[in-house]
């Protein structure tokens, strides 16, 4: 019995390196640019769009302390048909960046907010690095927008994550989590493609004609050929064999690249939710127990993710609105977060216990004041 490839009489050279490049995408080979990211990540990967979810939808029904009707009119609208805040969290854990329109109302005031898609926009600095402008585009089209109208006050809100190779563009989770969303797709589209197969494993392909004679270099490079272009590939993936004489399959044990596959695909799960910092309890990944239960990961969710997501977005807001809104405030308010509700009201009763302080000095540290 001789396997396949193993020896070979009359064959000129040596056995070529086999070689599925040009047939196979490697799984470290990822898209690079943002729309091509998006449409493997978020739009057909369902760790990444329920990781975003989550933080975006939290950023957009966090309860907000806000003194001003107007403010809060402005900043819980809708953009565009979309959810004003949950749009820009979106826009800033994808692409990193935000850029928030503020349109007049003709009288000197704001009327709207409006999200723009960053990948459209770019920015136009002056001769010291500043911006001076944004230019959206769409299609052929390109819109120029002042950063700020003729009274020096903001005409677009810029609101970017931290960047340390670029000045103008911030970064994005979508890069960092690119490589995790690449294999966690390859192994889905190999199981799928398994179970289309009738999920047979991989076995050794036996080359034995009862003679004792050998494949012909022109035997073998037919085979060869044929092997690679209808057997290789995830889309070939336990694909059954139509054998001609002399050839026979012997079907072997689950190979260790298919019994990988389940916990691969999981640790990619766990790196996709560490990427946009999402508990993976939250996502339901199994074996995954860093929080207790499932409360404490939704607290460590919101403290650790949603409500600094918050603060920065916020902030912007309020920086940019400030000539209409100048002594509003604009922030979440924790009073009214129900997963910190614990925290809360712990610090309760540790203040309410201190003697030694005097009741305006409890309601300083509560912030009832």
């Amino acid at each position: 019995m001789k396997w396949f490839g193993r020896k070979s009489a009359g064959r000129d050279g040596a056995r070529p390196v086999l070689s599925r490049s040009g047939t196979v995408p490697l799984i470290g080979e990822w898209p690079r640019s943002y729309e091509a990211q998006v449409r493997e990540a978020y739009i057909g990967n369902a760790v990444a769009q329920r990781a975003v979810r989550l933080v975006a939808e939290g950023v957009g029904g966090a309860p907000l302390a806000v003194a001003d009707d107007g403010l809060r009119a402005l900043v819980t609208a809708t953009s565009g048909g979309q959810a004003l805040l949950e749009t820009v969290a979106s826009h800033l854990l994808l692409h990193g960046n935000a850029y928030v329109q503020l349109l007049g109302d003709g009288a000197g005031g704001v009327a709207e907010l409006f999200a723009l898609r960053p990948e459209r926009v770019t920015v136009e600095p002056d001769a010291g690095g500043w911006p001076v402008a944004y230019r959206y585009r769409v299609g052929e089209r390109v819109t120029r927008l002042a950063s700020e109208d003729a009274g020096g006050r903001s005409a677009v809100v810029h609101v970017r994550a931290f960047n340390p190779v670029d000045d103008h563009y911030g970064l994005g989770c979508l890069g960092a989590a690119a490589g995790a969303v690449a294999i966690h797709n390859a192994a889905a589209k190999w199981n799928k493609a398994l179970l289309d197969n009738a999920a047979r494993p991989s076995g050794a392909l036996v080359y034995d004609p009862g003679d004792g004679a050998t494949l012909s270099g022109d035997q073998f490079e037919r085979l060869r050929a044929e092997m690679d272009g209808a057997f290789a590939g995830a889309a070939n993936a336990g694909r059954p064999m139509l054998l001609e004489g002399g050839l026979r399959w012997q079907a072997m044990s689950m190979t260790p690249a298919d019994m990988d596959f389940v916990g691969l695909k999981a640790a990619a799960a766990r790196e996709i939710a560490l990427a946009f910092g999402v508990p993976p309890m939250l996502l339901g990944l199994p074996g995954d127990n860093t929080y207790a239960n499932y409360r404490e990961a939704n607290r460590a969710l919101w403290r650790l993710a949603i409500l600094p997501l918050a603060d920065k977005i916020l902030g912007a807001l309020r920086q940019g609105l400030s000539p209409w809104f100048a002594d509003a405030a604009l922030s979440v308010d924790l009073d009214r977060v129900p997963a910190l509700a614990e925290d809360r009201e712990r610090l309760w009763v540790q203040v309410s216990g201190a003697e030694f302080l005097t009741p305006s000095e409890k309601r300083a540290i509560l912030g009832l004041d």
